[in-house]
């Protein structure tokens, strides 16, 4: 997700006490952890973490001109569960290495062309990264609206490994908890059915 840098970026993301570079800031208890790859700005692990106080939960989201909008946004709650880190999760192996209980994959870029495979969040380079960042048992929780990307998901998640406890093509008529993205919320009003899946291995 690209978008013009807004002119307030470098104060916000400056003066953000939520924010963890390296091992500053990172929850210091004993609480489950999920992170969302991908966190756009911010609606989804901000509505989560308020949802759910007794989970850590981390936004991860690799451009800082969104990052600095989901900040604006989350800092008005002052809610002690909810981190940011502004980096690819590709780099963040040693931060996050062995610490976490569920990933969540909201409406990532499905990268189409075949030459871009390897940078789809459920390749396997992606999953073979989470593998050293999950703590245990590795829960992923995937939505997006693209039929294709969820397929090729299916596949990927199923032959490395996982098991699919739960697929759903249309996730608003399923009856599963839920808390709709920025993404989402746009794709629903145009009549786009949502597919969700959990994935445990």
């Amino acid at each position: 997700m690209r978008m013009r840098n807004p002119k307030d970026k470098d104060e916000v993301i400056n003066s953000c006490d939520f924010l963890i570079t390296d091992e500053v800031n990172f929850p210091d208890n004993n609480k489950p952890l999920h992170i969302e790859v991908g966190m756009g700005k911010g609606n989804f692990i901000l509505k989560m973490a308020l949802n759910n106080p007794d989970i850590n939960f981390i936004g991860i989201e690799k451009y800082a001109s969104v990052a600095s909008i989901a900040i604006k946004k989350i800092r008005e709650y002052k809610i002690p569960n909810l981190k940011i880190i502004i980096n690819d999760v590709i780099n963040l192996e040693e931060v996050l290495k062995k610490r976490i209980d569920v990933i969540y994959l909201n409406f990532s870029d499905p990268w189409p062309k075949a030459r871009h495979e390897k940078r789809r969040l459920t390749s396997k380079v992606f999953l073979e990264l989470y593998d050293k960042l999950f703590k245990d048992k590795c829960v992923i929780i995937q939505k997006t609206d693209n039929d294709d990307l969820f397929k090729y998901s299916l596949e990927t998640l199923e032959n490395y490994g996982y098991k699919l406890e739960i697929v759903n093509y249309d996730l608003h008529n399923s009856g599963i908890d839920n808390v709709m993205t920025e993404y989402e919320e746009k794709f629903s009003s145009m009549g786009i059915k949502i597919k969700y899946l959990k994935a445990v291995k």
